[in-house]
C-alpha cells in the first residue's frame, strides 16, 4: 500500500501572496492547449489563425472558471454557498464541476463563434482535442489537493493508496488523470488527425468523456453531502454523464447522415 505523499498545496509563498499547485495545474492546462492549438493552425483544412486560437482559449478559460465554480455550487455545494457566498470565488480550495465548466465553455464558444462568423460546431470540433490536456492537469491538481479520494478496495492491489486512514483506497484522481487526460487525448488526437464531418469530433468527445466519467465514478467516494443519488450506486457525476453519452451518440448519427447526404 502506498502512503499518500504529504504535498504542500502551496507551491510558492511570497509574503501573504501564495501560489497554489491547483492554480498552476489549470495554468499548465491552458498553456498545453495553446501549444497544441497553435500546431493545429498549420493544417490548411482547418483554416484557423493563431490569433483566433488565442482568443478562443480566453473565452474557454473564462467559461471553465466561471462555469466550473457555478456548476459546483449548484450541483454539489449549494448549502455551503448559502452560508458563505464569497466561497464561490475560492478557486484555490478546489471544488470545480466539470459539467458546470462544460456549460460555461459552451457559452464561451457560442460567443466566440458568433463574433467570428463561425458555426458553434466549427469551433467545438477544432478545440475538442485540446480539452483532455486541461482535464488531465486538473486531475493532477485534485491529487495534490487530496481531493477525490477513492473507495476502499475489496482486494488490496499494489497501487492502493493510504490517505492517512490506514485503508487501502483506489487513487481515483489518478484513474481520472489516465482516462480523462491521457487516454482521452490519444483518442481525440487519433480521430481528429484527418478531416472529419462537421460535428463528428464533438460527438466523439461527448461520448467518450461521458463513458470515462461514468466508469471512474465507481472508484470514487461520492460527495458526503450528496451520497448516492439512486440505486445505492448512482452518483451525481454519473447522472450528469448520461446525457453526454446519449447526446454524443445522437450527434454522431446526425453528423454521419449529413455527410452521407452531402
Amino acid at each position: 500500500m502506498i502512503a499518500y505523499p504529504d504535498i504542500d498545496p502551496v507551491a510558492l509563498s511570497l509574503g501573504s501572496f501564495k501560489v497554489h499547485w491547483y492554480g498552476l495545474m489549470y495554468l499548465a492546462g491552458f498553456v498545453g492547449a495553446w501549444i497544441y492549438g497553435m500546431q493545429r493552425t498549420k493544417r490548411e483544412d482547418l483554416n484557423w489563425t493563431r490569433k483566433q486560437v488565442e482568443d478562443v482559449i480566453f473565452y474557454g478559460a473564462m467559461g471553465v472558471i466561471l462555469g466550473g465554480r457555478l456548476g459546483y455550487t449548484l450541483f454539489y455545494g449549494f448549502s455551503g454557498f448559502l452560508e458563505n457566498p464569497l466561497s464561490l470565488f475560492y478557486i484555490w480550495q478546489g471544488g470545480m464541476s466539470y459539467h458546470g465548466g462544460m456549460l460555461g465553455v459552451f457559452t464561451g464558444l457560442y460567443l466566440f463563434a458568433r463574433k467570428n462568423g463561425m458555426s458553434f460546431f466549427q469551433v467545438s470540433d477544432f478545440i475538442a482535442p485540446w480539452v483532455p490536456i486541461g482535464l488531465g492537469a486538473g486531475r493532477l491538481g485534485n491529487f495534490i489537493n487530496v481531493e477525490l479520494p477513492g473507495r476502499a478496495m475489496d482486494t488490496v492491489m499494489p497501487w492502493a493508496f493510504d490517505y492517512g486512514d490506514k485503508i487501502a483506497r483506489h487513487p481515483s484522481s489518478l484513474y481520472q488523470f489516465l482516462t480523462e487526460g491521457v487516454l482521452f487525448f490519444l483518442i481525440l488526437w487519433w480521430y481528429s488527425r484527418k478531416p472529419r464531418p462537421l460535428m463528428a469530433v464533438s460527438a466523439v468527445y461527448m461520448f467518450c468523456y461521458g463513458c470515462f466519467r461514468f466508469f471512474t465514478e465507481f472508484f470514487r467516494i461520492p460527495d458526503a453531502h450528496l451520497g448516492f443519488i439512486a440505486f445505492d450506486w448512482l452518483t451525481m457525476g454519473q447522472l450528469l454523464s448520461v446525457p453526454m453519452i446519449i447526446f454524443g451518440i445522437v450527434l454522431y448519427a446526425i453528423s454521419m447522415k449529413r455527410a452521407k447526404t452531402a
